[in-house]
């Protein structure tokens, strides 16, 4: 078994368009969760001809909704927090992907060794990769199926 990226990828791939309203990419996260059986937490942003351009996750999602001078106020705890994130919610709803998207795009080929995925999973803090061969997105490689993978070979 060559132990690459190839072994674990998704070729399944479920996409964003910056042009998205935030409303409209959490719809989008749900429809996949349902469609797949796991909860999506993130996913690839493409553009028109299907490049990817970033990467939308619910730690950017709750980026836009945290206060954002907590660090200056103080505290969450010591804020009044009474209809803010209604108030947040509703100012986040209509913000395009393209505006609070991750645009640091860090890729990998299906021939990537999957030691070298883990550590770019932990070195970035990233819990997906997008797979590219000859410059074409080809796959997506999650840190859940990273662990699966391990899972099964650990168990042996």
């Amino acid at each position: 078994m060559s132990e690459t990226a190839r072994e674990v990828m998704d070729t399944r791939l479920y996409l964003l368009h910056p042009g998205m309203t935030v409303s409209e990419a959490v719809a989008r996260f749900q429809q996949v969760s349902q469609e797949t059986g796991h909860r999506v937490f993130g996913m690839l942003v493409a553009d028109d001809a299907g490049h990817p351009v970033g990467m939308l996750s619910v730690y950017d999602i709750f980026l836009l909704l945290r206060p954002k001078h907590t660090h200056i106020w103080g505290e969450m705890a010591d804020l009044d927090l009474a209809g803010l994130l209604e108030a947040a919610c509703n100012r986040a709803r209509p913000v395009l992907v393209g505006d609070i998207m991750t645009t640091d795009l860090i890729t990998i080929t299906p021939d990537t060794h999957l030691l070298l995925i883990i550590d770019i999973m932990i070195k970035k803090h990233v819990r997906r990769l997008p797979v590219l061969e000859n410059g074409r997105l080809v796959g997506m490689v999650y840190l859940s199926r990273v662990f699966d993978y391990l899972a099964r070979k650990l168990a042996d």
